[in-house]
């Protein structure tokens, strides 16, 4: 039996959830997910240019579990890239948290418990808030 997923914190605020290629059907197209971890791991290495020894603390993970992750996402959005494959943002992301001691603000994956202390500050004043997704429950513009 695998052990069981560490909670993964997530900082980016993703302002997509859907990417294909130009002038392409949707029904044409095959698809990619990325997990929310993924397109974190993503964020903190390549548009951050973070060493993974500081990626993986900041997500609150092993360095080695970092590698992987990444390493997942590359391969994952390499194969979307070259073979025209759409990419849809799959969160596992539940809450979005917010101190309210030095105002950091961070997400967690739906794998476990959440935890009860700010990553920065280590304040316990932790406000939450549920989160929607589009596309998931309710569209973009609202319930139809």
């Amino acid at each position: 039996m695998p052990r069981p997923h560490k909670t993964r914190r997530i900082y980016g605020e993703f302002e997509a959830d859907y990417f294909k290629p130009r002038g392409r059907m949707m029904s044409e197209l095959e698809e990619i997910h990325l997990e929310a971890d993924e397109i974190e791991a993503v964020r903190l290495a390549d548009l951050k240019c973070q060493y993974q020894n500081d990626a993986a603390a900041m997500m609150g993970i092993s360095r080695q579990t970092f590698g992987n992750i990444i390493k997942r996402a590359h391969q994952k959005v390499a194969d979307a890239l070259i073979n025209g494959k759409a990419i849809r943002f799959t969160p596992v992301v539940s809450e979005r948290m917010r101190c309210r001691g030095c105002g950091q603000r961070w997400a967690e994956t739906a794998y476990v418990s959440p935890i009860e202390n700010c990553p920065v500050c280590e304040s316990t004043a932790i406000e939450t808030e549920i989160l929607h997704f589009p596309g998931h429950g309710q569209g973009r513009r609202g319930n139809r």
